[in-house]
Formats: structure tokens, C-alpha cells, sequence
């Protein structure tokens, strides 16, 4: 059975551009796994620990036949190829992949949360994951539109569309 799948990509250390551009590249290569769309690209301070460079952030669309705890294990193993560091909460990141949504799933484990569980609270994720999903809604939060108009005080910046990736459209839940 396929699923969609939504994953947040976020990037603030090196070229986070360039690096979130390449993750894109690298979410291609996931196995049993088709990128079915990528949303703009948005420039965002960083949550938390404020003295860090912005963030480049940005959703991908994924159909998948992965597990969602499989699926989770390759964006880890993509995040470790790019460098990433658990080093301290909200630390600065080569990348970030978030397992936002999978399906219409709901269930918090000690390894996966679903949906994220602050996914609702943050205008970096909401606005991109529009960019893919206009009338998304959120399990257990509600359609993500009102929820993005709720954080509208946080500031984004959209940078670019990613015409780098095929087929991208609008992809509609």
C-alpha cells in the first residue's frame, strides 16, 4: 500500500541553500519512495536558541510503501550523510528532515510522533506544506490554513519555487 507521506526540510549551517536543494536530490533515492512534489523555498529564524544563522526551509510530498518508522530510519540516515549533529535542543543543523505526516495517522511512540508534534505551531512548516497541500488538515489540529493564519507574527520569507524536481504541482489530500 502507498502512503503520502509529508517531510519538513530545514538547513541553517554551510550553504543551506545548496543543502536543501541536495536533500531534495537525496529524498529521490529513498527506497520503495517517489518525491512526488516540493514546496517553495522560505527563509525563517530559528525556534528556540536565537543566536544562530536562518534557516532555509522547505516540505516535501512523498508517496511511499515504507513503514513510517522505516521511512523515518532513511531520513536519518540522509540527515547523518549531510553531517547532522544532535548536539543540544534546537541546535544549529546541516539538515533536519521531520516526518510532518504520514497518511492521515496519528500515534505518539518514544521514536515517532505523528503528526509532528509542533508542526501546528510553526509558520515555516505550515506555509510550505500549503504550497503542496491547500486543503490539508491536520489530525487532531484541524485544516492547516487556519492553523498557518494563527502563526502569522512568525516570519518567512519565500525565496524560490523548485522547478529542480519533476513533475511539480500542486498535490492535493
Amino acid at each position: 500500500m502507498t502512503v503520502r507521506a509529508y517531510v519538513a526540510l530545514g538547513s541553517n549551517l554551510g550553504d543551506p541553500l545548496a543543502t536543501v536543494q541536495a536533500a531534495f536530490s537525496a529524498l529521490r533515492t529513498l527506497p520503495d519512495t517517489v518525491l512526488v512534489a516540493a514546496s517553495s523555498l522560505y527563509r525563517s529564524a530559528p525556534v528556540g536558541l536565537r543566536n544562530q544563522p536562518d534557516f532555509i526551509n522547505a516540505v516535501a510530498a512523498l508517496d511511499t510503501r515504507l513503514a513510517a518508522e522505516a521511512l523515518l530510519e532513511e531520513l536519518f540516515a540522509i540527515e547523518a550523510r549531510f553531517g547532522r549533529r544532535r548536539d543540544f535542543h534546537h541546535a544549529p543543523r546541516t539538515l533536519d528532515l521531520d516526518l510532518l505526516l504520514y497518511g492521515g495517522e496519528t500515534r505518539a511512540t518514544p521514536r515517532l510522533t505523528l503528526p509532528h508534534p509542533r508542526m501546528h505551531e510553526r509558520a515555516f512548516v505550515l506555509l510550505p506544506l500549503l504550497d503542496l497541500a491547500p486543503d490539508i488538515a491536520i489530525p487532531g489540529h484541524g485544516p492547516a490554513r487556519a492553523l498557518a493564519e494563527a502563526c502569522r507574527e512568525q516570519k518567512l520569507a519565500k525565496l524560490a519555487i523548485m522547478d529542480s524536481v519533476p513533475d511539480h504541482r500542486r498535490v492535493h489530500s
